[in-house]
């Protein structure tokens, strides 16, 4: 069943379409955990740590990504909105081009800068070499990553939140199964991880766009579907590129955190890397249901539906603060099942700072739910500057602490830069969003 976002009581429409994405966001954790644990039980503690190393790198790209696809999808689903089928397949088309430019110069660009890289993160020196190997092999597949993520913004542009999971989910088992394959019996060691997370979201992209033309008769790939629409083009280019930057200037701030900790050796590296992975959960519910109040406002700003997007906005704030209440207290509840879930054996060194990362972080999911909210609704109105100088003040806010404060308060101030950001773009945000954008609402 697909979803038109514009009819239907708006928080029912909102949860309906945000659980299949939560379920696809839970399962992608799923197979990234499932990496650390497999590396970390059967390679061992210096195995986490290479893997860990690389984390924030390849969030760092992955958020570009779906920034770009994402801002794609938004013009696609105020397309829909308006119930413009030229408008949608100038979408459709502009989308698909600028997808694979940005694929060759994308797997390009950071193939060339994997040396580079593990010396700006200051990556130790006994886990250098598996830590390249890694990280080569996961931007050599970034084509996969952009089309999963291309066609699953499409779809869910067109009210389909469905297709993408079913084939996440087959992405995900088929990963665990590579994941054993390639590092026990072909002793492959971390390279053999990357290749099966490669691999995987190869296959999921190809039947995720085999389908959805089935579908879908607007996503049909045809001569029609690469046909060069200038001003289409260029408008993809001006909302997807910011929210690709954005994203990714977030994520140099986490690079600044990621360095930082880094520079406390590998006990550090891997109390930090078991405790990241679990605070995803909370990250990847909070994408999720951003995702569907992007789609959300998006169909609706296209149908001038303003009194539906004021109401779904609040729903969403509201959906989003329970569930990050309930998680930040999982978390603190769970934090002794951490470690050990990724290692045998731990220290005690390394619990404590797996430990110390969960008590600065958790307590604030509140705030996070609320920047997702209302940075989503404002991108997802066609404002990208409000958004981006978020971001920027983000920046600010993880470089200045983990770089600059963790000099007095050590490995605790970096953990704080995460909250500390979030903080900082709610100051810009809000003010936007309240004084600014429903104010340019017609009256009802």
């Amino acid at each position: 069943m697909n979803d038109n976002l514009t009819l239907g009581t708006p928080w029912k429409v909102i949860t309906r379409f945000s659980l299949p994405v939560i379920g696809g966001n839970l399962f992608q954790l799923f197979y990234t955990l499932a990496d650390s644990v497999i590396v970390g039980k059967i390679l061992g503690a210096s195995a986490l740590a290479a893997v860990g190393a690389t984390a924030t790198i390849v969030y760092f790209e992955l958020c570009f990504i779906q920034g770009l696809t994402g801002g794609f999808g938004i013009l696609l689903g105020q397309a829909f909105g308006e119930n413009s089928q030229k408008k949608m397949e100038e979408s459709v088309s502009s989308t698909w081009i600028l997808s694979l430019l940005f694929t060759v110069f994308l797997t390009v660009v950071a193939c060339a800068l994997v040396h580079p890289i593990l010396g700006w993160l200051n990556t130790p020196a006994d886990i250098y070499s598996r830590t390249y190997s890694y990280l080569f092999i996961i931007f050599a597949g970034t084509g996969a990553t952009v089309f999963y993520n291309m066609i699953s913004n499409m779809l869910r542009a067109l009210g389909d939140s469905r297709t993408p999971l079913y084939f996440l989910i087959l992405s995900s088992l088929l990963n665990i199964v590579l994941d054993l394959v390639f590092i026990l019996p072909l002793h492959l060691d971390v390279a053999g991880a990357a290749l099966a997370t490669v691999l995987a979201q190869l296959l999921s992209a190809l039947l995720c766009i085999l389908v959805a033309g089935r579908k879908f008769e607007l996503l049909r790939l045809s001569k029609k579907t690469f046909q060069f629409h200038k001003v289409s083009i260029l408008r993809h280019l001006k909302i997807g590129f910011p929210m690709g930057f954005q994203m990714s200037v977030m994520c140099i701030g986490q690079l600044a955190m990621q360095s930082a900790v880094n520079r406390l050796g590998t006990s550090a590296i891997a109390g930090y890397t078991a405790a990241n992975k679990v605070d995803q959960l909370s990250v990847l519910v909070d994408n999720a249901v951003g995702i569907a109040l992007a789609n959300y406002v998006a169909q609706n700003y296209g149908a001038r539906l303003w009194d539906r997007i004021k109401t779904g906005v609040r729903s969403c704030f509201l959906m989003l603060t329970a569930l990050n209440i309930l998680m930040g207290a999982l978390m603190l509840f769970g934090k002794s099942l951490v470690v050990p879930l990724f290692v045998d054996h731990p220290t005690a060194e390394i619990i404590a700072y797996s430990n110390d990362y969960l008590w600065m972080v958790a307590p604030f999911y509140i705030l996070l739910g609320a920047l997702m909210v209302y940075r989503t609704a404002i991108q997802s109105m066609g404002n990208t500057w409000a958004p981006f100088g978020a971001c920027i003040l983000e920046l600010f806010a993880r470089v200045f602490c983990a770089l600059f404060v963790s000099m007095y308060f050590g490995y605790r101030a970096i953990c704080f830069s995460t909250p500390f950001a979030w903080i900082m773009a709610l100051l810009l945000l809000l003010p936007v969003y309240f004084l600014r954008e429903i104010r340019k609402f017609p009256a009802s």
